[in-house]
């Protein structure tokens, strides 16, 4: 029952998700709200005393009184380099004092591989740790020895639980941490099996207060479930300081790290990277894979300039449109928005009287990468008006710009640093929103600014 007396501490309890009524053991449907499969494992424990490890990070009696925000100096967190400046720029500079860092990706990405990397180039310098739920030391030496790494100061643990790890890593005291992976651990507090929700939520919650106490930068690997997403609950990612994720094609070399959540630095950074048989190389000219150059030119193709964080990438963007033989045509789309493009094809119909309604379009962008900004926007049209048309987008045009329901070309952010990348690169023409038009000439580069979507189709 609910908030049922007896000898709780230390003991589990199963919590509803849905109401927060706590019952002493696992039922179907939760006795208060009635809700269906709601319960789920917690430990029970008291309320702490003050001064113990659990009322403050720090244990730092300051901590515990109310203070004027001007009273508190802030800390100078300056970044730590990996030595990998592609990783470096994603973690917001480097590795940050007492930060937990989740890493997820698909089986056989790179996870272990990058972080191996990592802490046989800081072992040299700082004290680092590499424990291991999944593999056995051998194995790991192993894939050191495949990679040339020297690791001989890199130190190497395989366990699992928790508290032992915790106990451990106290009197080895490293500077940065890496944990393979958290679905694999368990503490003893609970009953469940390793990987459940209970046990990576108390797991990584014990790992947290770890690294915060001490100053630890815990690097965290997380399993991905058949959707992409990260296994576990969603609070985990609540919980760690920075998020990242591994991308990249089953079939392709390059692996892309992308930022979902930092806490200090930007978001949504992309660090590009590429499987070797010696490891991860960084890519320095990112651009650069992503573009691939016709011998001859090709309708259908425009190149986009999107940003990644602070960085400016030029895409490919491909598209083929053909008439259908089906009564209800297919959008498809690799790499950005399915429902945008058909929106967009409903703008065009409107706008410019040009109409899809009996052609398949196929859209996809070159690499891999997933787009999500509405810079694609024109670029996207521009190539399907290409395709439909016959026609070839000039091989020295690049483009940017959000298409509104009215026809209207609206600009983007960053418009300026966009235009530099494409002259750096070659780039002599550019069809670009009239708001992001430069007021002062960039050398080399021909800009075509466009207030409606009805001027675009004279530009080709």
């Amino acid at each position: 029952m609910a908030g049922a007396g007896g000898k709780r501490n230390g003991k589990s309890i199963y919590v509803c998700t849905a109401c927060g009524a706590e019952s002493p053991k696992w039922a179907g449907q939760c006795p208060e709200c009635k809700g269906w499969n709601t319960l789920e494992e917690g430990v029970a424990s008291p309320v702490p005393a003050a001064g113990s490890r659990f009322a403050g990070y720090a244990g730092d009696a300051n901590q515990n009184r109310i203070r004027n925000l001007s009273e508190v100096s802030p800390e100078q967190r300056s970044g730590i380099a990996t030595g990998l400046p592609e990783l470096d720029r994603v973690l917001g500079g480097g590795l940050v004092s007492g930060s937990v860092v989740l890493i997820g990706g698909d089986p056989g990405i790179g996870k272990s591989t990058l972080l191996t990397q990592t802490l046989a180039g800081l072992s040299g310098d700082l004290k680092t740790l590499y424990i291991s739920g999944e593999e056995s030391p051998e194995q790991i030496s192993l894939r050191a020895r495949r990679l040339g790494l020297d690791c001989g100061h890199l130190r190497l643990l395989a366990e699992t639980g928790v508290e032992r790890i915790i106990a451990l890593a106290r009197q080895e005291q490293p500077a940065v941490m890496v944990v393979d992976s958290i679905q694999t651990l368990y503490t003893e507090q609970l009953q469940s099996a390793p990987g459940s929700v209970a046990q990576v939520r108390e797991s990584a919650a014990q790992l947290v207060r770890f690294a915060k106490q001490t100053g630890t930068t815990v690097f965290l690997v997380g399993h991905v479930t058949k959707e992409g997403a990260l296994a576990g609950p969603r609070v985990l990612e609540h919980m760690v300081d920075t998020v990242l994720y591994f991308e990249g094609e089953a079939g392709s070399q390059f692996r892309l790290v992308r930022t979902i959540k930092n806490r200090f630095g930007a978001v949504n950074e992309l660090g590009v990277f590429a499987m070797t048989d010696r490891g991860l190389r960084e890519v320095s000219n990112p651009s650069a894979i992503f573009l691939s150059r016709h011998e001859e030119e090709v309708a259908g193709s425009v190149i986009l300039v999107t940003r990644e964080g602070s960085r400016p990438l030029l895409v490919e963007v491909q598209a083929l449109v053909d008439e259908s033989p089906l009564s209800n045509p297919r959008r498809v789309t690799l790499g950005l928005e399915q429902n945008r493009l058909s929106m967009l094809l409903a703008v065009l119909h409107r706008h410019t009287g040009i109409a899809m309604f009996d052609q398949d379009v196929y859209v996809n962008v070159v690499g891999g990468v997933r787009i999500t900004e509405t810079a694609s926007d024109l670029p996207l049209l521009l190539s399907v008006l290409s395709s439909f048309r016959d026609r070839v987008v000039p091989r020295e045009l690049v483009s940017f710009g959000e298409v509104g329901l009215a026809g209207e070309i609206r600009p983007v952010p960053n418009g300026i640093e966009r235009l530099r990348e494409a002259a750096k690169h070659g780039f002599r023409r550019a069809v670009v929103p009239r708001a992001n038009a430069p007021r002062q000439a960039i050398d080399g580069l021909e800009v075509i600014a466009v207030d409606r979507l009805a001027e675009v189709l004279d530009i080709f």
